[in-house]
């Protein structure tokens, strides 16, 4: 009988403390890897989302740019807005393939909520808009005609929130006019999900903003300098320019704080295993040391004795962590329901992205951490003399 199958049988000859060992060992796993792929799969969402939007720049009236990216990434409050003359302006530019003019509209709904609620309207071209956000897909109906003037579509949420269906009627709140609901989105995940649409020239005259926009969302050709055409437009007046490359560079210096913080959990994640790797394989040295201090009378050697105890310690973590890996795989989408439960704005797409690569470094590591808290508890082993360890009892 060789050592390995020695260490194998010596933890199946406490098996009580070896599942709660392993099960140990497979919850810190659990955890290392949802967060790995947490980490991984939040950006890459992210990324995409921002990706998706359809266009490389976005002009709002002038104010901080903070708020500009806010209105144009979830919505905001206390808008402003710029002449819609500056259409014709930046359509001028041979560097634009397209542009999307849009008008965000705040009202209060006092039948919103037990105090009310405000709700946001966005007025937008249909035959542009969608191009820019290519993932709005509809769960019934479809988007309404440019020249409409008493049609919407509701993002999932506020057809839920309204309950309503395709072709009823509905009043706006702050205005008297009766809109007929065109088309009803799937639900995104995003602000999307509470918007109101409707089409652009409806909403200025309803509300009274004609000639008024809150953002302009343009696309350029592919051979376009983004740079120097981000120069020009700072030569219009009363605008503020935002590009998405400054919106994602800005969001994903958010994200790489965050990824501290995450690898901060997991980094305790490993301290927790290994302690408690070090703890249960050092007391069952303790407990064996009669049963080691035979073995090396009956001609064992140190090595051998060092090389016993390791097996069994990398036999424990190795169990625990492909454990945790196969856990935290079953349960992915289910750890990902909780977290778009507690975070109201979350990317679209897979929050926890879990590969071969992550799994694959999440044994390596769990493993070497195994290894090395049974460095010390074999070497304790290694060092008992046999007399002293069969008199020990005597």
């Amino acid at each position: 009988m060789n050592i390995f199958q020695i260490s194998y049988k010596n933890l199946l000859r406490r098996k009580t403390r070896t599942f709660f060992t392993v099960t140990g060992i497979m919850l810190s796993a659990w955890v290392l890897v949802t967060l790995l792929g947490f980490n991984r799969g939040y950006e890459n969402s992210l990324n995409n989302d921002i990706d998706a939007m359809g266009f490389q720049i976005i002009l709002t009236a002038k104010g901080c740019p903070y708020e500009a990216a806010t209105l144009m990434l979830k919505g905001g409050t206390g808008l402003r807005y710029m002449p819609q003359s500056i259409v014709a302006d930046v359509d001028k530019s041979p560097e634009v393939s397209k542009t999307s003019a849009m008008l965000m509209h705040a009202e209060f709904d006092p039948n919103k909520g037990e105090n009310g609620g405000t709700s946001i309207y966005l007025g937008i071209d249909p035959q542009t808009y969608p191009e820019m956000k290519p993932y709005l897909q509809f769960q019934q109906g479809a988007w309404f005609n440019e020249n409409s003037q008493d049609e919407i579509v509701l993002g999932f949420e506020a057809a839920e929130l309204e309950q309503r269906e395709i072709g009823d009627l509905m009043i706006l709140p702050g205005s008297e006019t009766e809109f007929k609901v065109a088309g009803i989105l799937k639900r995104t995940g995003t602000q999307d999900d509470g918007m109101i649409f409707l089409p652009l020239k409806a909403l200025q005259k309803t509300f009274g903003k004609e000639g008024q926009l809150t953002m302009l969302g343009i696309q350029l050709k592919r051979e376009a300098d983004a740079n120097l055409f981000e120069e020009e437009l700072y030569k219009l007046q009363d605008v503020q320019v935002v590009s998405m490359a400054q919106v994602k560079n800005t969001i994903m210096s958010l994200v790489t704080s965050a990824k501290v913080i995450v690898l901060s959990i997991a980094f305790i994640a490993f301290l927790i295993a290994m302690f408690g790797v070090l703890n249960t394989v050092l007391m069952s040295v303790f407990e064996r040391y009669q049963e080691i201090g035979i073995l090396k009378s009956m001609g064992a050697l140190p090595s051998d004795i060092f090389k016993m105890i390791l097996i069994e310690t990398a036999l424990l973590c190795s169990l625990g962590a492909a454990f945790g890996i196969i856990f935290s795989l079953a349960f992915a989408d289910a750890s990902e329901k909780i977290i778009r439960y507690f975070l109201p704005f979350t990317p679209n797409g897979n929050l926890i992205a879990i590969d071969l690569q992550i799994a694959a470094l999440s044994f390596a590591a769990i493993a070497a951490i195994g290894i090395i808290g049974g460095i010390y508890p074999s070497i304790r082993a290694a060092q008992i003399r046999p007399l002293e360890a069969i008199r020990a009892n005597d």
